[in-house]
């Protein structure tokens, strides 16, 4: 059993719960109602808000604030939570608010890496394993399923949906959704090709592995969707049609079909400088 180590100038509310092993360094406030799991490293001037659930073996650098309240105006101190699970990564100045609605709750996943001034506010729900670049900033009610990567300064629209495998490039204003497995980036951002590199990476991990006969259909799909010129409706229909059945492909078809804000993708004839 491993003792927690709490430096003598944190300020620790009696109501929060800490696991075996937990270490909190200089300065750091945790406020009441919050739980965080074993082996977790709190670093200096980090503060955790009430009603925050951080699980085991996370690690949150300088600067960071963890379940602050919800930003949206509608919010008037309502209990609500933050969840966040198992050997997450949130480095400095890191901000993530609760969400904006009595006993509703913000929530991430597992093995993430935040860097330096990612900013995730109220309600969204964040998978596993994914990335978030510098400054990277998701609005409120944001959806980012596994394995995704947000590059640097990316910034999403609230209620914007970013499908599994899916990557957007430094920079980005993302205003629509973006199916699994593409790569998108721009201003607003497209849908450019798809996230080739990433879906490559992602092997490591047997949660993510493809095989590559659904890489392949993959290919196939991105270009009658993205490439033929077609409606994206239309172009559903034909890949259905033409290409083998495939849950990954299938669930992209889906993806597509249940989009509210609609997908943001460049015309075949356009080159990428003329749409930006």
């Amino acid at each position: 059993m491993t003792a927690t180590n709490i430096h003598p100038t944190a300020i620790i509310s009696p109501k929060s719960e800490l696991g075996e092993g937990v270490r909190i360094e200089p300065y750091t406030i945790i406020e009441d109602h919050v739980k965080i799991g074993a082996n977790t490293v709190i670093g200096p001037h980090v503060q955790i808000g009430k009603w925050t659930t951080i699980g085991d073996d996370c690690q949150i650098f300088f600067g960071a604030s963890i379940g602050n309240p919800s930003k949206d105006l509608k919010y008037k101190g309502e209990r609500s939570f933050v969840r966040i699970g198992n050997r997450n990564v949130f480095r400095e100045y890191v901000s993530i608010s609760r969400s904006t609605f009595e006993d509703e709750e913000t929530v991430i996943g597992d093995d993430n890496l935040f860097m330096n001034w990612v900013n995730i506010a109220h309600d969204c729900i964040i998978g596993s394993r994914v990335i978030m670049a510098n400054f990277a900033t998701l609005a409120g009610h944001v959806i980012i399923e596994d394995d995704v990567r947000l590059g640097a300064y990316a910034a999403l629209h609230q209620f914007v949906r970013v499908g599994k495998m899916a990557m957007a490039g430094g920079c980005s204003k993302i205003v629509q959704d973006i199916p699994p497995f593409m790569l998108s980036a721009g201003q607003p951002s497209r849908v450019r090709d798809l996230n080739r590199l990433g879906i490559r990476t992602s092997q490591i991990n047997p949660l993510s592995k493809l095989s590559p006969e659904t890489f392949a259909i993959l290919k196939k799909a991105f270009r009658i969707l993205f490439r033929s010129g077609i409606p994206l409706k239309h172009a559903v229909t034909r890949t259905r049609e033409e290409l083998p059945a495939d849950p990954e492909v299938e669930y992209l078809l889906q993806f597509i079909e249940a989009s509210k804000r609609g997908i943001g993708f460049s015309h075949p004839n356009r080159s990428l400088k003329s749409d930006m």
